[in-house]
């Protein structure tokens, strides 16, 4: 993978308002712009994420469709989860396949990270395809906001519901599996 382009940072003038919420905070900030305009811009801070393509040895992908208070729907997703204070993006992946999807992987490729939001958000999610999958036999217990069903999928049907528009499908899942399908070979 080539390395990022560097940062070009705005200069921050002030935080005029602020809000913590559950994992995220929302700020309003006076900024300059590199191009030297001057505003007030409204961010999401994150703490940053992770996400994983798991595959089974016989190629099935698993999947969760899981309900989102946001969209008042439910939609396919890889496993996810926000990075705890001093917690690795990859400690964090393998804790959450264990939670929502019940499987530990011995096997972990890097992906890279994705901007899911970067008009409105600094989240950054860190992208890892896991294989040798195990099931385990007593999953911990996960969030209690979690509404999720955990679903295994061949690669062809999931590209079949992808291309159909007749499920949802987050945008981290869709550049996650863009990128697990290159090493893979599907």
């Amino acid at each position: 993978m080539a390395p990022l382009p560097p940062p070009e940072p705005a200069r921050h003038l002030e935080t005029t308002a602020s809000l913590d919420a559950r994992k995220l905070r929302f700020e309003i900030n006076r900024m300059v712009l590199p191009m030297g305009l001057e505003a007030s811009f409204g961010v999401i801070k994150h703490p940053g994420a992770s996400l994983a393509v798991p595959v089974l040895d016989d190629g099935r992908v698993v999947i969760l469709r899981q309900y989102r208070f946001a969209v008042a729907t439910r939609l396919l997703e890889f496993p996810a989860g926000t990075l705890d204070p001093g917690e690795s993006p990859l400690s964090t992946m393998q804790r959450e396949l264990q939670e929502e999807a019940g499987y530990s992987a011995e096997r972990w490729d890097p992906l890279g990270a994705m901007l899911p939001c970067p008009g409105y958000s600094d989240e950054v999610i860190h992208l890892f395809l896991a294989r040798d999958l195990s099931p385990l036999e007593q999953p911990p217990a996960g969030d209690d906001d979690e509404d999720l069903e955990v679903l295994l999928l061949e690669p062809e049907e999931l590209d079949r519901r992808l291309a159909s528009g007749n499920e949802y499908l987050d945008g981290k899942s869709v550049t996650a599996w863009l990128r697990a399908k290159q090493l893979l070979g599907v």
